[in-house]
């Protein structure tokens, strides 16, 4: 991206952050919001941000920075409004696809909202090599939202909501788009998979594929305050979705008011392997999923599992939303 207004100096960042894995240094919170503000908003030379991107990749992300960075993040678009109700909202992340086993994350969507649940999923239109939730939507009759509104009025009809993070969060988008240029991926695919979409307290679906991803990530959601703005289910990626392995049980991490609770054990193969589609192309993946909506296949347990502690959680946030509410 060509800087054409106000250049961001980069360079003292980097040079604490490019020393390598054991001698670089982590940014403050203030200054990795500020550095990662500039990157948003086309400040940085390409040469510093392929910089500053490849240092990060190296070095891992803090605590502090990715707050930082993610505090800059959820400034850079308008977030969504979500229907008032008995549920707070769900908000999944879908930026992998599949590669092995069929994407089951529009399962998790549409039985969610089937409950009633304000359901938001977003994520990348297309991924090559891999078959992405919005084709997998595609195949089943949902559409993108094609801007904000659109997507707010489907929440609203009880339909779960897709949106591609081009329409939602352009700027987020091209931060993203440089995995092809650099052929490694950024901070960027951390922000996207655990930012909070929405204006009020949801509840977010977050994975992670490497296991120090786990330490970061739960010190970052047992020390930040989650309760105004809902709470967090941390667990290992399927491929790296948000949706429960349909073959073993994934432990699922709950965040809330500065605690962790585990609500479901770590993995275990389930007693009986379910039915699951042969292929993992989107029209077979699809037509199995309608097949699990219209009861001729039993939703595997895993995913049922994991439907029901959203469930409850997404009943819980919103009781404490009304709670906290004024009394006029």
């Amino acid at each position: 991206m060509t800087t054409t207004f106000d250049p961001f100096p980069a360079a003292r960042f980097i040079k604490e952050i490019g020393r390598g894995k054991d001698g670089a240094r982590s940014m403050n919170r203030d200054d990795a919001h500020d550095l990662y503000q500039a990157m948003l908003d086309g400040r940085v030379s390409d040469l510093e941000l392929g910089g500053i991107l490849l240092a990060m990749r190296i070095k891992g992300e803090s605590v502090e920075e990715i707050g930082g960075f993610l505090d800059a993040a959820e400034a850079s678009f308008v977030p969504f409004n979500a229907p008032p109700g008995q549920w707070a909202p769900v908000a999944i992340p879908s930026y992998n696809g599949a590669r092995k086993m069929a994407n089951l994350t529009p399962l998790l969507a549409l039985l969610l909202a089937r409950e009633g649940v304000p359901v938001l999923v977003h994520g990348v239109a297309d991924d090559p090599g891999r078959v992405t939730t919005a084709e997998v939507f595609a195949a089943l009759g949902v559409t993108a939202a094609r801007h904000r509104s659109e997507a707010e009025e489907a929440m609203s009809q009880g339909r779960p909501a897709f949106i591609t993070i081009e329409t939602m969060a352009p700027k987020l988008a091209h931060l993203l788009s440089l995995r092809r240029i650099l052929g490694v991926r950024n901070s960027t695919h951390t922000l996207v998979k655990i930012m909070q979409p929405f204006a009020g307290p949801a509840l977010r679906l977050v994975s992670y594929t490497h296991p120090e991803y786990l330490e970061m990530l739960g010190a970052y959601f047992t020390t930040t305050a989650l309760h105004e703005r809902g709470d967090a289910f941390l667990m290992r990626g399927t491929e790296g979705e948000t949706v429960a392995n349909a073959n073993k049980a994934q432990q699922i991490d709950w965040f809330h008011g500065g605690l962790r609770t585990t609500l479901v054990p770590k993995q275990t193969l389930v007693g009986e392997l379910p039915l699951l589609p042969e292929n993992k192309d989107a029209a077979t993946t699809a037509a199995w999923i309608q097949s699990v909506l219209d009861g001729e296949v039993a939703v595997p347990p895993p995913i049922a599992e994991q439907v029901a502690q959203c469930l409850l959680v997404a009943r819980t946030v919103a009781s404490r939303q009304h709670v906290s509410e004024p009394i006029e």
